[in-house]
């Protein structure tokens, strides 16, 4: 199985953030076999023309949060207790919940919220 990643050279945040998000993404939706390994650093690397240490870096990050395990000799697989990726979940939910409260004590109108949640979740906003 192939993996696609998306990346946004032009982008301000960094590549090994952006990767890490890609594949956290893809291990909350399901996207990949957890019996598959993913691509090796160096073959990331090499197929996204930046530095292996970019890659290992968002590696170690996704290992560090439990998303992803090395088994030595075999590669990077996604976790098989992806509760870390559930608590991000309920951590970034309980985060909006706060924006959302904050920004109505401000005075932003429930349209202007929805709106710009929309434009982000559509990829046209910042």
């Amino acid at each position: 199985m192939r993996i696609v990643f998306t990346l946004d050279y032009r982008s301000r945040l960094p590549i090994y953030e952006q990767l890490y998000k890609n594949i956290r993404r893809m291990a909350a939706v399901g996207a990949v076999d957890q019996r598959e390994p993913l691509p090796s650093v160096r073959a990331l690397a090499q197929e996204l023309g930046v530095n292996p240490n970019t890659v290992q870096k968002a590696y170690r990050m996704l290992e560090h949060d439990g998303i992803i395990c090395s088994v030595p000799g075999k590669g990077s697989f996604l976790s098989k207790d992806l509760s870390a990726v559930s608590q991000q979940r309920e951590i970034a939910l309980e985060k909006l919940d706060d924006a959302i409260r904050s920004a109505a004590d401000l005075g932003i109108s429930k349209n202007q919220i929805v709106t710009r949640v929309e434009n982000i979740m559509s990829g046209r906003g910042d």
